[in-house]
């Protein structure tokens, strides 16, 4: 059984990202088979867990680079989603408790879909406008210092 497909509907054509997050759609399949077989899943999950770390530091460059604030909605997602993620494998590894595991599979395929429409989208959109290049790390036109901006860029958010 595939956890999550990918689908054209995950596709925000910024090649980077788009290559990052089919890395993770895969990951997150390959875990949830282990899951599925009943093979020990940690491993899958490690791999899993140290992808989604560099995804995420990969998108919180990107917006620092573009006038992201630091504290944006963005990165509070991230922050949340991996400290559940190190939860879970908190639970797997010292209470041998590998249910979290189960759990964690299904709500990251339905969270991450929802996030990339929303936040990615945004951030893409955000990166668009001011020029930046993810290959180079460059931003033509960077936001000024006082104009960075709160919120995630999407319109769902609060800020």
């Amino acid at each position: 059984m595939t956890t999550l497909a990918w689908t054209d509907r995950l596709v925000l054509n910024q090649p980077t990202l788009d290559d990052t997050h089919e890395e993770f759609v895969g990951l997150l399949n390959a875990f949830g088979s282990a899951l599925d077989d009943g093979v020990d899943a940690l491993p899958a999950y490690h791999a899993l867990l140290a992808h989604t770390e560099a995804h995420f530091a990969m998108e919180e460059d990107w917006m620092a680079r573009c006038g992201f604030e630091a504290q944006n909605c963005h990165s509070s997602q991230h922050a949340m989603v991996l400290n559940v993620m190190r939860e879970a494998l908190r639970y797997a590894t010292e209470l041998n408790d590998r249910e979290p595991l189960n759990i964690l599979r299904t709500e990251l395929a339905g969270w991450f879909p929802q996030h990339a429409e929303a936040m990615d989208a945004a951030l893409v959109f955000t990166m668009e406008q001011r020029g930046f290049d993810p290959v180079t790390g460059e931003c033509r036109e960077p936001a000024a210092a006082e104009a960075t901006d709160s919120g995630c860029g999407s319109s769902s958010c609060g800020h």
